[in-house]
């Protein structure tokens, strides 16, 4: 007979144990880890432009950063914040008309579109992120909001959520405007959220796009992608192996800005360089690629932890298949991983333990290296099958299926676990009443006789008790009266 069980309701008993046994790990992990001695966190390259960061996407770990926190006009790269956020709240299909507003209210990059022009959102994210069309910009935002000043607030929002501190958007295209600030670290929060976005993604790392003819223009709108990073742009001096995408910025008060993606041997990185003289925002950050591609690598946490798993492991991948399962209890995120310096050893990392951070984790682990965090994973209780046990179909039907011709149905038949449990408490409360009422009925005169004779003891003892106190009462009675003769 095959039994399947699944562990939802099994979890939850659990829980409680494992949380305690977690920590009883990490309270080991924290006696017995040894000490490490390596390099501290690498940082030698120059960097010209005021303000730089890269930050590993894999892990969100900052690997170099210069005035990370100094508020910078972001110019163009403003319009990363205004894709993700016109993504989220539309599709690609919304067909998107420019107001007399959009196209005579922006001013430089531009496609040229004219009032009443129908393109789609897609089609508008295009011109805005390869071409850095400002009435684009401005367009999608009136379309997702109704009005830029709303979506603006929508801009400022998103960026709160992100955890933003330093950055106030006052428009979509990163025009000049002294209440329009951000920082590199601030940024390349917004540039890791984007590029999370698997739309985003694909528009900024294209190099080319025709947009097909509109209400308004009769021939095809080619654009080209002005990252001169990426590799499309066969024609590039700063073509860069590995370069994803990204998005240029320029204005006379925020001088140039740059983001850029690059990804190799499967990490990726973001390179935010702002207030660069140029071309040194092409050569910085191709710079600060190369450093960080030859003095860091990733770890995956699930394959090298072992404080964790050992020596629990036999308790958590039991071989006694208890529950017709070899899923181990608990298990670690097997996507987690961390970064460190190339010459720098997974067991240096330091880990620190938090429980209850998430509804699906037991705990999450922390590591940090040199005072930098450099990753992190979620411990949570594995799900095992359903809590089912699943019995065999009735042969003797199936014979008589065969025997009338039909197809024998020989799925399963499924019973919810809970039912189980419910029908044998059921049975279990009747045992107990029947195994009581025979006892009652076999041994009545005895436990009357018991009854009767305890409570005439308990008679003959009250009044026992009542005669010793009138004899003391009466005691004390002849003694005053012999004090008075």
């Amino acid at each position: 007979m095959s039994t399947r069980i699944k562990t939802r309701k099994t979890n939850r008993i659990i829980a409680l144990f494992t949380a305690a046994l977690v920590a009883v790990c990490a309270m080991v992990a924290a006696f017995t880890q040894v000490t490490v001695m390596a390099d501290a966190w690498p940082d030698d390259v120059d960097v010209s432009s005021e303000s730089a960061i890269v930050i590993n996407y894999e892990t969100g770990a900052v690997l170099y950063e210069k005035k990370a926190d100094k508020q910078q006009y972001p110019a163009s790269i403003t319009k990363i914040m205004t894709a993700l956020v016109a993504i989220e709240n539309s599709e690609m299909d919304e067909e998107v008309t420019f107001s007399t507003e959009a196209v005579y209210n922006t001013e430089g990059s531009s496609i040229a579109r004219d009032v009443g022009e129908v393109m789609t959102m897609e089609e508008c994210l295009y011109g805005m992120l390869l071409e850095s069309a400002n009435e684009c910009a401005y367009a999608i935002g009136e379309h997702v909001a109704g009005s830029e000043d709303a979506f603006v607030d929508m801009m400022n929002e998103k960026a709160e959520e992100l955890g933003c501190t330093n950055t106030h958007f006052n428009n979509t295209n990163g025009l000049p405007d002294e209440q329009h600030y951000t920082s590199a670290r601030d940024m390349a929060l917004i540039s890791a959220a984007a590029y999370a976005n698997e739309t985003f993604r694909i528009i900024c790392g294209t190099g080319y796009y025709e947009i097909a003819p509109t209400n308004k223009h009769d021939e095809i709108t080619y654009l080209r992608n002005h990252h001169s990073m990426l590799y499309p742009l066969k024609t590039s001096e700063y073509l860069y192996d590995g370069c994803t995408g990204g998005k240029t910025g320029y204005t006379t008060v925020a001088n140039s800005t740059l983001v850029t993606y690059a990804e190799r041997d499967g990490m990726t990185l973001v390179c935010v360089v702002m207030n660069a003289s140029s071309p040194n925002h092409y050569t910085d950050t191709a710079n600060l690629f190369d450093y960080c591609f030859e003095n860091f690598t990733l770890w995956n946490i699930s394959e090298n932890e072992t404080d964790f798993t050992e020596p629990q492991e036999s308790f958590f991948d039991s071989d006694a298949n208890i529950f017709e399962t070899d899923t181990a209890m608990l298990s670690l995120d097997e996507d987690a991983q961390i970064i460190l310096p190339v010459n720098v050893d997974f067991s240096a990392a330091e880990k620190s333990v938090t429980y209850g951070t998430d509804s699906d984790a037991v705990a999450t682990i922390e590591y940090t290296y040199d005072g930098v965090t450099v990753g992190s994973a979620d411990l949570t209780i594995s799900e095992l099958e359903d809590d089912i046990f699943a019995l065999p179909s009735d042969g003797t039907a199936s014979a008589d299926a065969s025997a009338s011709g039909d197809a024998a149905d020989d799925s399963p038949i499924e019973i919810p676990l809970s039912k189980i449990l419910m029908v044998l408490g059921i049975i279990l409360i009747i045992a107990i009443l029947v195994v009581v009422i025979l006892f009652i009925n076999k041994n009545f005169y005895i436990l009357k006789h018991r009854f009767e004779s305890g409570r005439n003891r308990d008679s003959m003892n009250a009044m026992s008790k009542r005669e010793i106190r009138r004899r003391k009462a009466e005691e004390r009675r002849a003694r005053r009266r012999r004090r008075k003769w």
